[in-house]
């Protein structure tokens, strides 16, 4: 059976494909990720063509995409293998995403928030010196607006606002790496909501904290831009130890 006899049937088959391409990447991603398919493991084409029902293009191109993530390798004689983790692209947010989906979920956020603890205080200095007036304003409503959700109890939209705040930030910094960052962030706080290991109700303080790091970067304090963001992150890190304890100590 020919699947394209026209054009017509090219652009209503593509979005069919699509569908089935991120069903079958989502599945085997997630379970590379979560141990499932462990480290050696060998994929067969043709019965992942009949596990899921799709064709093989479908599954070469899934193939394609979870090898330039790091995650398989095809060696002669052997086949499509499965690698160990050292090799995964993990700053992809796809990755993330899957990692946090799976048993692994602690020690992605605790990677994360470890980098995040690296490199966002030294974005709000840089911030500091380089933002700019209209910016920097804005900065100072988003903080007053996290402000309001937070005491309000809107969760949602104050997830919205924290992951738009920490991005400005990083963007004001006027280091194009550190914007490529803005996604983990994105992904991490996103993953902590979703998967409640965030309080209902943020913290006084830690609301007190973001406006305190948008005000001294407005007044192009860089010291205290610093400080104030450092404290942030710490207190991210109090919030998520007795969660880490618990994974390390299940029995307890």
């Amino acid at each position: 059976m020919e699947r394209y006899s026209s054009e017509g049937a090219v652009a209503q088959n593509a979005p069919a494909e699509a569908g089935l391409h991120a069903r079958v990447l989502d599945h085997l991603g997630t379970a590379i990720c979560g141990g499932e398919l462990p480290p050696g493991a060998i994929l067969n084409i043709d019965e992942l063509v009949e596990r899921y029902a799709v064709s093989r293009s479908v599954v070469r191109e899934v193939l394609r995409v979870l090898a330039s993530m790091g995650f398989i390798e095809t060696r002669r004689r052997v086949g499509v293998m499965i690698r160990t983790p050292d090799a995964w692209n993990v700053f992809d947010p796809q990755v993330i995403r899957w990692r946090l989906a799976s048993a692994g979920r602690i020690a992605q956020i605790r990677s994360i928030t470890e980098l995040r603890t690296a490199v966002e205080p030294h974005a709000a200095w840089l911030a500091a010196a380089r933002i700019g007036y209209d910016e920097a304003s804005e900065l100072v409503g988003l903080a007053a607006k996290m402000w309001a959700a937070g005491k309000a109890g809107d969760e949602e939209r104050f997830l919205r606002l924290d992951i738009e705040f920490h991005r400005r930030v990083l963007a004001a910094s006027g280091n194009e790496m550190f914007v490529k960052l803005q996604d983990l962030v994105a992904e991490v706080l996103s993953g902590r909501h979703h998967y409640h290991l965030m309080p209902h109700h943020p913290h006084e303080q830690a609301l007190q904290l973001h406006a305190d790091v948008a005000q001294a970067i407005q007044r192009r304090d860089g010291d205290r831009a610093r400080g104030a963001m450092v404290q942030i992150m710490e207190q991210a890190f109090d919030e998520m130890t007795a969660i880490w304890e618990q994974a390390a100590n299940p029995a307890q």
